[in-house]
């Protein structure tokens, strides 16, 4: 291993700081029908800690997604995760008339989360003064990934193939998709195309540096393709991108959703434990130019003589 590798190796291997997390944190939504709950996460000491905002993926909430909320936050970040309508704990019922567009309610979850962050820092004991809000990174699973997508300039294609709404935001700098889905069209299941008119997406203007997370046993139900249409947004997205594609994942990557939980079909605490020291080096990378995580990990992915996954990477070009 390369002595910059190490140094990185021992920076996340390194003791965790003790943990401080509250919750509900509820911020007012008016119109939304709901008060937007947030869970936030941060280290009990520390400065100028860089913000994660994590959409969940489909049915969960606050509470999920520990095993990465409880590292990222232990390892120098605050994470701030709300609960979007479709959650199990709301128990909206399908023909409720927000459902629709749950989609554009959850992408408006993360600005709410991203306007009110004052808020959001007082009400932990001790957190006040110590968030840097010009180092923040949004981050998601499969629907989380599609919301925080959005944030980074993917847009939604109408029925003529015509670009929807921007909804990319500046003070965003940085993105973790967690497998993320690809191309609409011809590649959705007849039902997905009829359905859920929010997988239809343009990558072009995803211009926000982001790591592609994939697995490669990933078979969505929702498309005709295998596994590799989780990959799309890399290829068909400009800018400094990054993939990491991980061998023998499914859709839970190991357990990522939650500490035993039953929809992990792929369970690997190796694999997770990967995924955690990776998106940490990526992300103090990508909001810290010039630090050395980002490039170690991979090096040191690399020197692996068994390693659970590979990375590739493009820049702007």
């Amino acid at each position: 291993m390369s002595e910059s590798s190490t140094a990185t190796a021992r920076s996340i291997t390194s003791a965790p700081a003790p943990v401080v997390s509250v919750k509900p944190v509820v911020l007012s939504a008016p119109g939304r029908g709901e008060d937007l709950q947030v869970r936030v996460s941060a280290p009990a000491t520390g400065h100028d800690l860089p913000v994660i905002v994590f959409s969940h993926g489909h049915g969960w909430s606050m509470d999920g997604y520990a095993p990465l909320a409880d590292f990222w936050a232990a390892h120098g970040f605050a994470v701030l995760q709300p609960t979007h309508l479709d959650s199990r704990t709301l128990g909206l019922p399908a023909d409720d008339p927000r459902t629709p567009l749950i989609w554009r309610w959850r992408v408006d979850d993360l600005k709410r989360v991203l306007d009110h962050v004052d808020l959001l820092e007082a009400a932990v004991p001790g957190l006040g003064g110590r968030l840097d809000r010009n180092r923040v990174a949004v981050a998601g699973h499969s629907w989380g990934a599609q919301t925080a997508s959005m944030l980074l300039g993917a847009r939604v294609l109408d029925p003529e193939g015509v670009p929807g709404e921007d909804m990319s935001d500046p003070r965003v700098k940085a993105g973790v998709l967690f497998a993320l889905p690809g191309r609409g069209g011809d590649d959705l299941t007849p039902f997905a195309a009829e359905h859920l008119p929010f997988m239809h997406p343009s990558f072009d203007g995803m211009t926000t540096p982001a790591l592609v997370v994939a697995g490669d046993r990933d078979q969505s139900m929702l498309s005709v393709r295998g596994p590799d249409w989780f990959t799309d947004p890399y290829f068909l997205s400009p800018g400094d991108k990054s993939l990491l594609t991980l061998f023998g994942a499914e859709h839970a990557f190991g357990g990522i959703p939650g500490y035993e939980v039953a929809e992990t079909t792929d369970e690997s605490p190796e694999r997770v434990a990967l995924i955690q020291r990776l998106t940490w080096a990526f992300l103090r990378s990508a909001l810290y130019p010039g630090d050395p995580s980002w490039p170690a990990a991979c090096s040191a992915l690399e020197e692996d003589p068994h390693p659970l996954g590979r990375v590739r990477s493009k820049s702007r070009s």
